[in-house]
């Protein structure tokens, strides 16, 4: 009697990085099945995927959780405290600039990106905008602590400054995706610091 071939096995931990890249280039709903099972190899079968990962929804929410632990943590320094505020926002700014257009993985932000649909689910919308409300309370944090050491004015409108920092961070995703360079990306960057300058006390 032949033997049975064994089956044919994947390295989860890589599974989850290729999905990652999938759902970071085209989109939650414009990634298929089908593309999943291609890059996570090994001849994985349909229940085989939904036994590893649960659902497509499910492998999703793992790879941002994967993305928030590897390129997503540019953001960190929003949270560390031993930072002044101003070099906090701009280390920030600058390292997701970086991010966002080295090589080896898509160009861009997943999360950001998924504030126009390029990357969320319906169901997983709010999953990123947590992640989102997450940078935008950083910012604001280091606005309020800067106002509380004298850094800056203690008129400044922090609710106009935090939008303005937020809105240039996201904005820094389609800027990357349309071909722009680290170069222009981190000038930019500088220009932006001038606006928290500009609000010193």
């Amino acid at each position: 009697m032949a033997q049975m071939g064994r089956p044919r096995t994947f390295d989860r931990d890589a599974a989850v990085d290729q999905a990652m890249h999938l759902f970071w280039e085209h989109g939650y709903q414009a990634t298929s099945l089908s593309q999943l099972k291609a890059a996570i190899g090994g001849g994985i079968s349909a229940p085989s995927f939904y036994a590893a990962f649960g659902s497509k929804e499910a492998l999703f929410e793992e790879v941002v959780e994967r993305y928030m632990s590897t390129h997503g943590r540019v953001t960190d320094g929003l949270f560390d405290s031993t930072l002044a505020a101003r070099d906090a926002v701009e280390l920030t700014l600058r390292r997701s600039a970086r991010m966002q257009c080295e090589v080896g993985h898509p160009r861009g932000c997943m999360v950001a990106l998924g504030v126009i649909g390029v990357c969320t689910p319906e169901q997983g919308h709010s999953l990123l905008g947590a992640v989102r409300e997450r940078t935008r309370n950083g910012l604001r944090a280091c606005i309020e602590r800067a106002i509380g050491e004298g850094e800056l004015a203690a008129d400044t409108d922090i609710q106009a400054l935090t939008s303005a920092f937020d809105s240039f961070l996201l904005g820094l995703s389609t800027l990357a995706r349309d071909g722009i360079g680290h170069a222009a990306l981190d000038a930019a960057v500088s220009q932006i610091m001038k606006l928290w300058d500009s609000c010193r006390g």
